[in-house]
């Protein structure tokens, strides 16, 4: 760290300078590299969790070509959307994110519905990605132990496993952040392993013609082949698993303030992550697919297709062996997952916007944001609720909603970007002139995939049709309408009046004093010394 002359000889670096010029102390402790930020990011996404545990989604909606060609589409246009945010995230390196970017660039209430769509987001991939690791960890308990392998079971292991990402987050950041560089490593090799063993253990393996070609309509809606306009409609479904996986890479902006060289290392972790997890993805979805024993088993199996092709295709010993490994990577996924909602929740809190603001921003002596985390947790394993009258549909519909709210969080901020032109003032990292094109095609992308997981799942999840069933609904738009009314309504009625974005917490001298005091508070070395 430099020295600032001056101050009592408080000595703060480049980092928090730059903090305090977007208006902040340097409350939280910055003590991750930019591997551990790009880790944060890669492990959320976890290709280990989402696009296993949400398999059968595009396999019933698409079938294999949703899958192999699906997930390079969508690889390809989450790389363009993250691109566009990375500029932004380094030109505004705070736990804030999105809600503050959109703040700075366009109003208050640009600020407040970002915030509050980003922050019902990170809930809803919080609450996916753990019930995704119970229907996984249930699976290998039953192996095991015979554990019960039912909806009600799930649920209680859901239960414990979210007790447990909370439990983790207790501590401090540089804990949270080696569990994350672990789990890169892991991710890495152990997609490196499965993928090797699904080539070398299984007797036979499908044809490249049914991995890349075969089509599959397993919805209910008529139409087959790639002819059908409503095939189509079911292939653009079978995209959510893909959507779904690339998520949560808004992390490395939310751990800014927790990241050292942030300017550069956030915006650089943000795009890396996803253009890594697309590669290794691919290949893991091929290995997975090319696997398969039998379709109709697949499409039987629905939250379990991956469980049946492991265990089919090469016997019960081999699939706990990768049940596992998916498991243990599953849980790092969780856990940084309730880290980086509850860093969001703090900044959110810390500006004033979420009720109860004066408890969810405080810092506890670890110097994390203890209530935030509890917060996160309990908001995260109610929306699973659902799931005890019907998983498979419960599971879906919070993948649908982590990615409407995620998705739209994302793009407010490049719009506004977009909107700004030249006058944007670029961080350490830029696009150049290419936001031109990057924040255009980002944009279309977005608006396109909302509409879609919008949509409904079968027919008898349509309303106004005869033989309507509550129980395959998609209620995502209730979900998404309702929370676009209750903070619409509240910009409206009340928050326009007192929320006006982010609020500086002080003159230069006085967010010095914050930090002196931070310090003390706590007796944590510096950094430099960290």
């Amino acid at each position: 760290m430099s020295t600032t002359p001056g101050g009592g000889g408080y000595h703060t670096s480049e980092d928090e300078r730059l903090l305090h010029r977007l208006g902040y102390a340097q409350e939280l402790f910055r003590a991750m590299g930019g591997f551990q930020n790009f880790a944060i990011s890669f492990t959320i996404i976890s290709i280990l969790a989402g696009c296993l545990t949400s398999y059968f989604i595009a396999f019933n909606n698409g079938g294999p070509i949703a899958i192999s060609w699906g997930w390079l589409l969508v690889g390809l246009m989450s790389t363009l959307v993250a691109l566009a945010m990375a500029e932004i995230a380094s030109a505004y390196p705070t736990a804030g994110g999105l809600y503050y970017w959109a703040s700075k660039l366009g109003s208050p209430a640009w600020g407040w519905f970002t915030g509050w769509f980003n922050l019902v987001g990170q809930i809803a991939v919080t609450a996916a990605i753990g019930y995704g690791l119970a229907i996984f960890a249930t699976a290998l308990l039953d192996f095991w132990f015979d554990y019960p392998n039912t909806k009600e079971w799930t649920l209680l292991t859901y239960s414990v496993v979210m007790l447990l990402a909370v439990a983790i987050n207790m501590f401090r950041v540089n804990v949270t952040a080696l569990f994350n560089t672990i789990s890169a490593y892991w991710h890495m090799v152990g997609v490196a392993f499965i993928v090797l063993v699904l080539i070398i253990v299984p007797d036979n393996h499908q044809s490249l013609g049914y991995v890349f070609t075969e089509t599959i309509n397993n919805s209910g809606f008529s139409g087959t082949g790639f002819g059908s306009i409503v095939f189509w409609y079911v292939f653009g479904l079978g995209l959510l698993m893909a959507q779904y996986t690339i998520t949560g890479f808004d992390a490395s902006a939310h751990m800014a303030e927790e990241t050292q060289q942030a300017s550069r290392t956030a915006a650089v972790g943000m795009y890396m992550s996803v253009v890594a997890s697309v590669v290794f993805g691919w290949i893991l979805l091929l290995a997975v697919t090319f696997a398969v024993p039998d379709t109709q088993g697949v499409l039987d199996a629905v939250g379990g297709a991956v469980v049946y092709i492991w265990s089919e295709s090469m016997g019960q010993n081999w699939a706990e062996i990768l049940l596992f490994v998916a498991v243990v990577a599953q849980m790092f996924c969780l856990t940084a997952s309730v880290t980086s909602a509850s860093r969001m929740m703090f900044a959110f809190s810390r500006d004033r916007a979420v009720p109860g603001h004066q408890l969810w921003r405080k810092v506890g002596r670890n110097r994390v944001p203890v209530a935030a985390v509890w917060a996160i947790g309990v908001l995260a394993w109610a929306l699973m609720i659902p799931t005890y009258w019907n998983a498979a549909t419960g599971y879906l519909v919070g993948t649908s909603i982590a990615v409407i709210g995620l998705y739209i969080a994302f793009i407010l901020p490049v719009i506004l970007r977009f909107r700004q032109g030249d006058r944007f003032e670029h961080g350490a990292w830029s696009l150049g002139n290419h936001y031109k094109w990057i924040d255009v095609v980002s944009m279309v992308w977005v608006a396109i995939i909302s509409i879609l997981f919008l949509g409904p799942v079968t027919p008898t999840g349509i309303p106004w049709k005869d033989g309507f069933n509550w129980d395959v609904a998609n209620y995502a738009p209730l979900t998404v309408g309702g929370a676009l009314l209750l903070f619409g309504g509240w910009w409206i009625v009340s928050a326009n009046k007192w929320f006006k974005g982010p609020v500086r917490m002080g003159t230069e001298e006085e967010l010095e004093r914050l930090e002196e005091e931070t310090l003390g508070r706590f007796d944590v070395p510096t950094e430099a010394g960290a």
